[in-house]
């Protein structure tokens, strides 16, 4: 894990990049997104080294590198033009990718809670980067975004609220994985319903918590490697 300086957020923020083992070679990236209250260390915490490293030398997947960023707590979209986390993304990122050896278009982005929110954004054109959700943080109403106290207005939330702009990424593969008991279930219902290209859909006993994030990477990550290509 490093320090490095974003231009779009104004601010230096962590930047790890997490290899496979032994794996050397210049790799294809999934870009990973932090929930809210977290930084870009919650992918080790929850073992992503590991996972990545058994996936692609055990299990035949093929090689790739998970890259994390803080992106602050506003969904990673703007909360005004001096922090931009969106704009990192797109702007900043490739040349960080560049500077360490990795592929700079991202193949793949894996977002966890609201990190979901964000992987769905920076996805939205039809020719995106697949994406893997877990426990996507998505609302159905403005009063229930309103009490985050994240967005500027409603206006705000309609433009970047995935379930309101499913079209965006018409093209895109999505897998999604939510545990039944998780608050925000019946927005991850509601992508799978709705959303044209779901590759992967998972609802299965667990919560909003490290345990089920823990128990369902592993999948998400494989979902990610078959992406490749």
């Amino acid at each position: 894990m490093e320090r490095v300086a974003s231009i779009a957020r104004h601010t230096e923020v962590e930047l790890i990049v997490m290899r496979p083992e032994g794996v050397t070679q210049e790799l294809p990236v999934c870009l990973a997104l932090h929930g809210r209250g977290k930084g870009a260390g919650m992918f080790t915490e929850l073992g992503v080294p590991k996972i990545l490293t058994s996936l692609v030398n055990y299990q035949g997947v093929p090689p790739f590198a998970v890259v994390a960023v803080d992106g602050g707590d506003s969904y990673w979209v703007a909360r005004d033009s001096d922090d931009d986390p969106q704009a990192m993304l797109t702007q900043d990122m490739p040349q960080w990718l560049g500077e360490r050896g990795l592929v700079t278009n991202p193949f793949a982005v894996l977002g966890i809670s609201m990190g979901g929110y964000g992987a769905l954004n920076y996805a939205s054109n039809p020719s995106g980067p697949a994406v893997a959700l877990i426990s996507p943080a998505l609302f159905l109403s403005w009063p229930e975004a309103q009490e985050r106290d994240v967005f500027a207005n409603e206006q705000r939330w309609k433009d970047t609220d995935p379930l309101q702009n499913l079209s965006s990424f018409a093209g895109v593969s999505i897998g999604v994985w939510s545990g039944e008991a998780d608050p925000f279930i019946d927005g991850a219902r509601r992508l799978a319903d709705k959303a044209t290209n779901m590759r992967a859909v998972e609802f299965t006993p667990g919560a909003h918590d490290n345990a089920y994030w823990r128990k369902v990477l592993p999948e998400a990550l494989k979902f990610v490697g078959r992406q490749i290509g």
